[in-house]
């Protein structure tokens, strides 16, 4: 079965996360969930929003480049295994930058988000994104674009929308929770994994 590094998203390493670690993991899979904001987790308050505040503790901590940097450091341990890299909104951004830098990746599995590639950028990894429709994070022709630049890199991608529900809607803590979307997204991306498995 996969060896899959799931990052947590901007809101933290928090229950939710482990959660869908141990759904994984009971399909068999050996999952990793690195916590790159060393214990600190942010929700929504009076006066910030979670993605605030985050945005804010990222700034003090040296910005994307040290998200990375320790998200580096937390798989280095692991990469000779041929990882699949998985990740919630932020960090799907930050598994999306890992696996195209990790020539022995296996797959990638997006949940809500997406980041930018090079120009050059190169892989024929198979990758599953997961968003919903619309998503204020993720606007369709962002989707579109970064759709399109992933298939010019050789990757093999599939893309699902989810209408109606809200960003993180497969977070079980958080408003966005959209149960029957939720419940499709993970019995697609479960299947995702059997064939990269399988392959």
């Amino acid at each position: 079965m996969a060896q899959i590094v799931l990052f947590h998203s901007a809101h933290g390493l928090r229950p939710a996360v482990h959660a869908a670690a141990d759904r994984l993991r009971a399909a068999g899979h050996t999952v990793h969930t690195p916590d790159l904001f060393e214990g600190r987790t942010f929700d929504d308050t009076g006066e910030t929003t979670a993605y605030e505040a985050a945005s804010a503790y990222q700034e003090e901590i040296g910005g994307s480049d040290e998200l990375l940097k320790r998200a580096v450091t937390a798989v280095a341990p692991l990469s000779a295994q041929g990882l699949v890299y998985a990740g919630f909104a932020l960090g799907g951004a930050v598994a999306q930058n890992l696996a195209l830098a990790d020539e022995k990746a296996r797959g990638l599995l997006l949940l809500h988000g997406t980041s930018d590639l090079r120009e050059d950028a190169s892989t024929e990894i198979p990758v599953q994104l997961h968003m919903a429709e619309p998503d204020p994070f993720e606007p369709e022709d962002w989707v579109n674009a970064w759709y399109l630049r992933m298939v010019r890199a050789g990757a093999d991608v599939e893309v699902h929308r989810y209408r109606g529900a809200g960003h993180l809607f497969t977070d079980t803590d958080l408003p966005d929770y959209d149960a029957a979307a939720a419940g499709r997204a993970w019995a697609a991306a479960l299947a995702f994994l059997e064939e990269l498995d399988q392959s």
